[in-house]
């Protein structure tokens, strides 16, 4: 199974177990996260919510073989990715991300829809939306602006580049690094205190601090899921792709 999920003492770990491809997530896998965050929501024994990956990766986003195999089936907003964002994004519990190693595209991005996230010194963070000829997704032209303000946003958008678990940390966008060694047992301590805390306080904080922005924030996915599909498409989309395959360097300087 590419993703395993386990309950205990109310926390629901979702763990990413695709080690041989970096974690990358396939449509299937996305089926399945949305399945078990519907399944966090609806059952009151689980309280919090834990996002885990390997030691050496977090997520490397999207398999682009996979992905590009259904650009022709149906729009973004249709597909299981989608249910993943809505699920996560209108779930009331809080959700905790351990981040070790590499977190790429929407390995990053879907931290910005997590409650509190913990990296390790070793963890990395990239969103290379444009390098693919893409535009960013999951809210993020809207959330990341907001969380690490817009000139750092913008240099992380544009240039896609690599950043460290201590810068994004700085930025405001990791809540704490921690040794390696240290990391899992730190974020399992911080779940169960979570854990015993009252759920309805717990919903309701939730609730309090991001409902104000909920529709909006919507809105603003279904919108880049739009530009994002007519993007896939596109010959600069094909010419990055054909690229990564083919493991040369891109050349737009053909498109306007």
């Amino acid at each position: 199974m590419h993703i395993l999920t386990r309950k205990d003492k109310g926390v629901l770990t979702i763990e990413f177990n695709r080690p041989d491809k970096k974690n990358s997530i396939t449509s299937e896998m996305y089926g399945m996260i949305a399945d078990a965050l519907a399944d966090g929501q609806n059952d009151p024994a689980t309280r919090v919510v834990v996002f885990l990956g390997k030691p050496d990766i977090f997520s490397a986003g999207n398999d682009l073989v996979d992905f590009m195999n259904h650009t022709q089936d149906e729009n973004l907003s249709e597909r299981p990715v989608a249910k993943f964002m809505i699920n996560l994004v209108t779930l009331t519990k809080p959700v905790i991300a351990c981040v070790t190693g590499a977190a790429i595209g929407i390995g990053t991005t879907m931290l910005l829809h997590c409650d509190l996230i913990y990296a390790s010194e070793k963890a990395t963070f990239a969103m290379p939306f444009a390098q693919l000829g893409l535009c960013p997704e999951f809210g993020s032209s809207m959330l990341l602006p907001q969380t690490v303000g817009y000139q750092k946003a913008a240099e992380k958008l544009f240039f896609g580049e690599p950043f460290s678990a201590h810068e994004a940390c700085e930025m405001g966008l990791v809540n704490r690094v921690l040794p390696d060694a240290e990391l899992a047992d730190f974020v399992y301590e911080r779940a169960a205190k979570l854990a015993a805390l009252p759920a309805s306080s717990l919903r309701t904080t939730k609730g309090l601090i991001k409902n104000a922005h909920l529709e909006r924030v919507r809105e603003k996915i279904l919108e880049e899921n739009a530009y994002f599909s007519r993007m896939l498409l596109s010959p600069e989309a094909k010419e990055a792709f054909s690229a990564f395959f083919e493991r040369r360097k891109p050349d737009f300087t053909k498109f306007a």
